[in-house]
């Protein structure tokens, strides 16, 4: 099971620096959703079954749906389009990651045994336990979140029916 962990986050990491690195967006689109089906994955072996069936519904279903359909909107299938990056930029992005990486490890490190847990374990991918903190502790955040999908969706539609005229 350990294995199994580590492969499939080695397959993530893999797969994540692959949509970073690739030059065509319709490429990255596709390492995205090996991306999502991994992070999904990782899901179920922590046994969170709700997460992973919302990360592959949502995630690598509706949004890669929506990613696909402004790449071929946008004709963004040639490389061309995609400016290349300068050693410099490479340099200095490395230098950043490098930096976080280490930031990180180093907080996890000094932090110890001091880390504690404000979940339930067994809550995690609980249905009742998600919907009973989206519709308490977390209703503002939600309905804002709704009212901006309506907003984005409804300018859509504007933009669309104006190109279309």
């Amino acid at each position: 099971m350990t294995f199994l962990f580590y492969f499939v986050a080695c397959l993530t990491i893999i797969s994540a620096l692959f949509v970073v690195l690739n030059r065509n967006p319709v490429y990255s689109a596709v390492m995205l959703v090996l991306c999502f089906f991994s992070i999904a994955t990782l899901y179920l072996l922590l046994e969170a079954y709700f997460v992973a069936v919302l990360e592959i519904i949502i995630y690598a279903g509706a949004i890669m749906v929506l990613f696909l359909f402004v790449i071929m909107l946008l004709d963004l299938g040639r490389e061309a389009a995609l400016p290349k990056l300068k050693k410099l930029d490479k340099a200095l992005s490395l230098f950043l990651v490098v930096i976080i990486f280490l930031g990180i490890l180093t907080l996890t490190m000094w932090a110890g045994g001091d880390l504690h847990q404000t979940l339930n374990p067994s809550s995690v991918g609980d249905i009742k336990a998600v919907g009973k903190a989206l519709f308490t502790d977390f209703l503002l955040p939600f309905e804002v979140a709704s009212l901006l999908l309506l907003v984005a969706l409804i300018g859509t539609v504007y933009l669309a029916k104006r190109r279309v005229k």
